[in-house]
């Protein structure tokens, strides 16, 4: 049986009338809990206030699908009179680390109990608050960590195929060019006429002009490559397939090749076809060069967006034009976007730029445009919108996800409410996103939504003179 000296061992009890005690040691049910077990696990119903008297225990939080650790208590301690007084299911498990004794008090006598004393109920309350703002700061930190998580997996993902073309076209580059410069050694050297060298010269460069030009449909491409496959086999190339693609790609026809072999027809075999091959091959090379120029632009796209997503060369309010982060946002998740969803844009180009804390602004653009794509599941289509309110800039993110159902609209900015299956959600990205756009720039979160259509709306006020009157 629970005894008075274990309660007075615990402050907001100390307050308590000793007749008062003695009711809770008579209604204290005793609940031993093994090392190992758990009390509670997250998303369980509330079970009562309890009382712990001997043993350690830890609390953990499901998160991405590990479970991760909040704090631990030592005897004594209390937990559990959060849920009595929201009804709310377990944010948190709970699990013995030793051999535990605890005490269990229904959640209709410890509404009693705290209802019969104002100075015990103040001292619950504030306990209540404490623990209250030490899961939201550690949610809080865990939330931002998986959004740089998750932006960071996509950053890799998208920094890996252009890397990729750069070390294939290196790789590939140096012994096509070794190659090359020996083709231009010997076939130099046997050239007739220094106006015949330059013709060779003119269809090359007219070639490179080509290539680094609009390329040219599918289609027309894959004519011309018939085309020159059935000359080059005519002429008697053997391995005419693997001229026949670069020579299509950079704009050259038949009757090119033909005007400038004519002279060698009397020439032998090796001595007629280097001519071919070497264009050829010049037009491989400056593809590599191509494709590994491609990759380092688009490393230095990202790079860039990167660094201008997270603002790290600005203080902590900068002029912001809400395109960049938005355009900034949308590239750190192109990979997401890559199988069914389509994005559509309509912007207003006009639109002045704002006095913000650019960071903090793209991680509401992070949550609210992250949110979207997972609501439509990899297929629909994102729609973005930008125009000027009145003294403010508007900026509506709407997806063609199911819909968010209207008796929880009113509930999605509360912390740690989610409708995501548990450990995929923390429940604190509108909250966190509410309180950017509300709390830090006087602005406006709103939402609408019907199934087939979800729209957020932020509205930022444009001058600090404007925010400062709000």
């Amino acid at each position: 049986m629970l005894c008075i000296d274990s309660l007075l061992a615990l402050e907001p009890f100390q307050a308590l009338p000793k007749e008062r005690l003695q009711w809770i040691c008579d209604r204290a049910q005793a609940y031993p809990l093994p090392k190992g077990e758990f009390l509670v696990k997250e998303g369980n119903q509330p079970k009562g206030f309890f009382i712990l008297t001997e043993g350690r225990i830890s609390l953990t939080r499901l998160s991405e699908g590990v479970d991760m650790p909040i704090g631990s208590s030592e005897a004594p301690a209390f937990m559990g009179e959060i849920q009595v007084l929201t009804e709310e299911p377990v944010p948190v498990s709970v699990r013995a680390l030793s051999d535990c004794r605890l005490y269990q008090l229904s959640c209709t006598d410890f509404l009693e109990l705290l209802h019969t004393c104002r100075i015990f109920e103040r001292a619950i309350f504030r306990e209540v608050q404490k623990r209250t703002r030490g899961l939201e700061s550690f949610i809080r930190s865990r939330e931002k960590m998986a959004s740089l998580g998750t932006l960071s997996a996509g950053l890799a993902h998208e920094l890996n195929n252009p890397a990729a073309a750069i070390v294939r076209a290196l790789k590939d580059a140096l012994p096509a060019m070794r190659k090359l410069e020996m083709m231009n050694l010997i076939y130099g050297q046997q050239l007739p006429e220094a106006d015949y060298t330059e013709q060779w010269q003119q269809t090359r460069e007219q070639g490179y002009d080509t290539l680094q030009g609009q390329r040219p449909d599918p289609m027309t491409l894959s004519d011309r490559e018939d085309a020159l496959l059935d000359w080059l086999e005519d002429f008697g190339i053997d391995d005419a397939w693997k001229l026949s693609e670069p020579l299509a790609a950079a704009g050259i026809e038949a009757k090119a090749l033909a005007h400038l072999t004519d002279p060698w027809l009397d020439q032998p075999k090796e001595l007629r076809e280097m001519g071919i091959r070497w264009l050829a091959l010049s037009f491989e090379v400056m593809e590599m060069m191509q494709s590994g120029l491609r990759g380092a632009e688009r490393i230095s796209e990202l790079v860039n967006s990167m660094k201008s997503y997270s603002h790290m060369d600005a203080g902590a309010q900068q002029q912001v034009d809400i395109h960049d982060g938005l355009e900034d946002t949308l590239r750190l998740f192109a990979y997401k976007l890559k199988g069914g969803i389509t994005v559509e844009r309509h912007y207003a180009r006009d639109l002045p730029q704002i006095l913000a804390y650019g960071s903090e602004l793209n991680q509401v653009w992070t949550n609210l445009i992250d949110n979207a794509i997972a609501a439509m599941a990899g297929q629909g289509k994102i729609i973005l919108r930008t125009c000027r309110d009145g003294n403010y800039v508007r900026t509506e993110i709407e997806d063609t996800g199911p819909g968010i159902p209207e008796e929880i609209q009113l509930r999605i900015y509360e912390p740690f409410f989610t409708t995501k299956p548990m450990g995929e959600g923390s429940g604190l990205g509108l909250d966190v996103a509410r309180r950017i756009v509300e709390n830090r720039h006087q602005g406006m979160l709103s939402v609408e939504s019907v199934p087939g259509k979800t729209c957020f709306t932020v509205c930022i006020p444009v001058s600090t003179e404007m925010r400062a009157s709000v």
